[in-house]
């Protein structure tokens, strides 16, 4: 396998604002060759997704930041074309955290085997994922979800939000509004998710349009946004209200710290909390979250979209796109 090339995508400066084309550059380097305990996997998907923008940076966060001129990284699912590794074959597929490539060399160790047969390869980055733990564990554990429940969620289309009100419903929610940012997800989310209500956030006030939709108030407020939606759903919060704190990608660009909520002070009121979460902390969820979401897949009754970018030369564009919020559901790239 030397002898064939590989491409991968280098971090060449630190974006600073939105990032940029220039900012990066797809290498040719020569295929690895796996050592001991270890396999050499060809890409089928590679996934692209917002916290991504934050390892660009070199400030201190929970993960450590993408190194200048050297292969990025991320999730990824493949098929093992070479194995030094015990118990793993030629011609096995596996989740990996080594994309932004076609080719990887993983320690076997780092892996894990998905099957082909059960679901498609790329609902093990998505569905079936780290994006659906992050919606399961976030919801359940952190916003403490409970039956009957008015459940409010921003980025409602994306990989993370759609299944977030998906669960919400499954579980007994009362009900469900999400926002998103064109007329065509707010039909979406309505007409094949199942949400309650849903509404364009392009259109109008956050703060109006989700009194509109949610006139009893909000139980729980799964936050993907950040801004002005998390301020209106702090003016919706109901008494003992949750607020899930996943992401906030309408500031992951700011150049300046973005002002806070106003209107904090009425979690006194309410005796609302706001609670941050990482899906790794939670870990110790994924055998019950494949036993419980696994059958709602495979029956339908839990729907997912994806967009998917063919290309490795593509994958800055795909993520870019993510930023922008071009994608519905989860976004891939097919290398």
């Amino acid at each position: 396998m030397t002898t064939h090339t590989n491409r991968e995508w280098h971090l060449l400066s630190r974006p600073v604002g939105w990032p940029k084309p220039e900012d990066f550059a797809l290498v040719e380097t020569p295929v690895p060759t796996p050592g001991e305990g270890q396999i050499l996997v060809r890409n089928t998907y590679l996934s692209v997704d917002p916290y991504m923008r934050g390892r660009m940076s070199a400030a201190k966060s929970y993960v450590a930041p993408f190194e200048l001129g050297e292969a990025m990284e991320g999730g990824a699912v493949g098929e093992v074309i070479e194995s030094r590794a015990e118990g793993i074959a030629v011609g096995d597929h596996v989740l990996h955290s080594l994309g932004w490539r076609e080719y990887a060399v993983v320690d076997a160790q780092h892996t894990v085997r998905v099957d082909p047969e059960a679901a498609p390869l790329s609902a093990y980055l998505g569905v079936l994922g780290m994006t659906g733990l992050t919606a399961y564990a976030g919801l359940l554990r952190t916003a403490s979800f409970k039956e009957g429940d008015i459940v409010f969620v921003s980025g409602a289309a994306g990989a993370v939000g759609s299944q977030v009100g998906q669960i919400a419903k499954l579980k007994g929610a009362s009900r469900v509004i999400g926002s998103a940012g064109s007329d065509e997800k707010v039909r979406l989310l309505v007409e094949e998710y199942g949400f309650d209500a849903a509404f364009n956030y392009k259109n109008g006030p956050v703060s109006k349009q989700l009194r509109e939709a949610a006139p009893d108030g909000i139980d729980v407020y799964f936050d993907n946004v950040g801004g002005d939606h998390l301020e209106a759903a702090i003016g919706s919060l109901r008494r003992d209200g949750r607020i899930a704190v996943c992401g906030m990608i309408s500031v992951y660009n700011d150049t300046e710290p973005a002002p806070g909520p106003r209107n904090l002070a009425r979690l006194i009121q309410t005796r609302g909390r706001i609670e941050g979460f990482l899906v790794n902390d939670h870990r110790d969820l994924q055998p019950q979250f494949v036993r419980e979401v696994g059958p709602w897949v495979a029956s339908g009754r839990l729907k997912y979209r994806e967009t998917v970018v063919d290309g490795i030369e593509n994958t800055v564009e795909a993520f870019l796109g993510l930023l922008r919020g071009d994608n519905t559901g989860k976004m891939v790239v097919k290398p």
